[in-house]
C-alpha cells in the first residue's frame, strides 16, 4: 500500500527545513526526503558554513521565521557568529551544530523524516505529480501526496514529474566552489582573505600547478576556530554524476596545492586540511520556470513587498567562471527585495511548487535568490502555499502571508 501524504518536501537542505516545517505547521500531514545522511544541505554535506541573505547590508535582518529559529537554536550551543560583513553581510556557524538542530526543529513540527532516500521518479497524472518512488538500500518504495515541493537544488523531482525545467540561464551556469576547512592555524596568525590572496596570486604566477581561484570568501569558523575558503573553483555540470566526479577531484587537488601556500605563510606552518566538501557546492542547475520570473531589475529598483511572500537580501553574487574574479552587484534601498508567490509555482504543475535556488530567477536575480538564507525564506512559502494548496483551499497572496506571519516571518507592506 502506498503511503498518502498531504505534501512531499524532496531535499532536505535549509529550503527543504523550512518547507516541510511550514506545511506541517499549517496543517498539513508532511515528508521530507532527503538523499543524504543529515538534514542541513549545503550547510552540513557541502560544508558551506555561511548562512547569507538574512540580513541586509546595514546589518538589519530581514528573514525570521524558521531561519530565525535555526538562528537561536545556534546561538544555544555557542556555535554561530554574531553577522559578520564580509563582501556582504552572513553568520558562520558550526556544521554538526546544524545537523541536530534541524532534526529538532523538525521532530518538534512532527514533520516525518527519510534520510538515505533518493527519489529515482515520479508519476504524473494530467497536469500534477502524484506520487515518487524512493530507493534506498532495501528497495524502492512508493509514496503519494496531494501537492510537492522541489527543494532539491538540481530540481530533480520537477524533472522527473514532468514539469517544465530549464537549465541555468540562456543555457549557462554559475561555477561551483569547494569549500575547505583548515586547521592548525593560530587565532592570531595574520592570514586573512587579502593575504591569502596575495600569496596564491603570486604563487599561481610562479606555475605552481592545481591553483584555479585566488579570490573568494574566507573566515573563521566557530568553536573550531578552522579557516574555511571557498577558493577552489569548478565549471561543471551538476546533472551530471562524470562532470561532477571531474571536477570534485580537481577541486581537491586545488584543496592540497593551496595548503602548500598556506604552509608558506607566517603562522601556518603548521596547517592541515581537515575536511573538504565533502560535495562540490553549486550555485546553479535546472530552475522550476516559474508562473512570473524574478528579474535583475527588481533587485535592482525594489519595489514595495505587500505583494510578496518571502524576502531576500544578499548581494548579485556571480561566479561567472573558474579563476574569474566574482562579479558582485549590491540591491537598490532599501537593501532587500520581495519575492512573489507566482515566482514559486510550477507554470505547468499546479500541485508543484519550488524552493530555494530552483526558484525562477533570471541571471541576476538567480545569483541572489539561491543562497542559504533566502531559502529559508522561500522554503517556508512554498510549504505553507502547498499546505493550503493539498487542503483544497485557493492560494491566495494575503492568506499566505497571513499564516507565514503567524509562523514569525517579517513581511513588510
Amino acid at each position: 500500500m502506498v503511503d498518502h501524504y498531504d505534501v512531499i518536501v524532496a531535499g532536505g537542505g535549509s529550503a527543504g527545513i523550512a518547507a516541510a516545517i511550514g506545511a506541517r505547521r499549517a496543517g498539513a500531514r508532511v515528508l521530507l526526503i532527503e538523499r543524504g545522511p543529515c538534514l542541513g544541505g549545503a550547510a552540513t554535506l557541502r560544508n558551506v558554513v555561511t548562512y547569507c541573505g538574512l540580513y541586509t547590508q546595514d546589518l538589519k535582518q530581514v528573514v525570521f521565521g524558521v531561519a530565525e529559529e535555526m538562528l537561536a537554536g545556534l546561538r544555544e550551543l555557542g556555535a554561530v557568529t554574531e553577522p559578520r560583513k564580509l563582501m556582504a553581510v552572513a553568520v558562520v556557524f558550526d556544521p554538526e551544530a546544524v545537523k541536530r538542530v534541524a532534526d529538532e526543529l523538525c521532530e518538534r513540527a512532527g514533520v516525518d523524516v527519510l534520510l538515505h532516500s533518493h527519489i529515482c521518479a515520479a508519476a504524473r497524472e494530467g497536469d500534477r505529480i502524484t506520487g515518487v518512488q524512493v530507493t534506498d538500500h532495501s528497495g524502492i518504495h512508493e509514496y503519494s501526496a496531494d501537492t510537492f515541493v522541489d527543494a532539491t537544488g538540481e530540481a530533480d523531482l520537477a524533472h522527473l514529474g514532468g514539469a517544465d525545467v530549464r537549465y541555468g540561464n540562456d543555457g549557462k551556469v554559475l561555477n561551483g566552489t569547494l569549500s575547505v576547512r583548515y586547521g592548525g592555524i593560530p587565532a592570531d596568525a595574520p592570514i586573512t582573505r587579502a593575504s591569502l590572496s596575495a600569496a596564491l596570486r603570486t604563487a599561481k604566477a610562479a606555475g605552481t600547478p592545481g591553483l584555479t581561484g585566488t579570490t573568494g570568501l574566507i573566515t573563521r569558523m566557530p568553536v573550531s576556530g578552522d579557516l574555511v575558503t571557498y577558493l577552489a573553483d569548478e565549471e561543471y555540470d551538476a546533472r551530471s554524476a562524470a562532470d561532477t566526479s571531474r571536477a570534485e577531484r580537481s577541486g581537491r587537488g586545488q584543496a592540497q596545492a593551496c595548503l602548500q601556500v598556506i604552509r608558506a605563510m607566517p603562522g601556518g606552518a603548521s596547517a592541515y586540511i581537515v575536511s573538504t566538501g565533502p560535495e562540490l557546492g553549486t550555485r546553479e542547475s535546472r530552475h522550476v520556470i516559474g508562473l512570473s520570473q524574478l528579474t535583475e531589475k527588481e533587485l535592482l529598483e525594489p519595489g514595495p513587498t505587500g505583494d510578496a511572500v518571502a524576502l531576500g537580501a544578499w548581494p548579485m553574487e556571480s561566479h561567472p567562471g573558474p579563476g574569474t574574479p566574482v562579479e558582485w552587484i549590491y540591491l537598490g534601498e532599501p537593501g532587500y527585495y520581495g519575492i512573489p508567490l507566482d515566482v514559486l509555482c510550477s507554470r505547468n504543475t499546479p500541485n508543484l511548487f519550488a524552493a530555494g535556488r530552483t526558484v525562477d530567477g533570471d541571471r541576476g536575480a538567480g545569483a541572489s535568490l539561491r543562497v542559504m538564507g533566502t531559502a529559508f525564506a522561500t522554503g517556508q512559502a512554498a510549504g505553507v502555499a502547498a499546505a493550503f494548496t493539498a487542503g483544497g483551499a485557493d492560494v491566495e497572496t494575503t492568506v499566505v502571508r497571513r499564516e507565514l506571519e503567524r509562523q514569525g516571518a517579517w513581511l513588510p507592506d
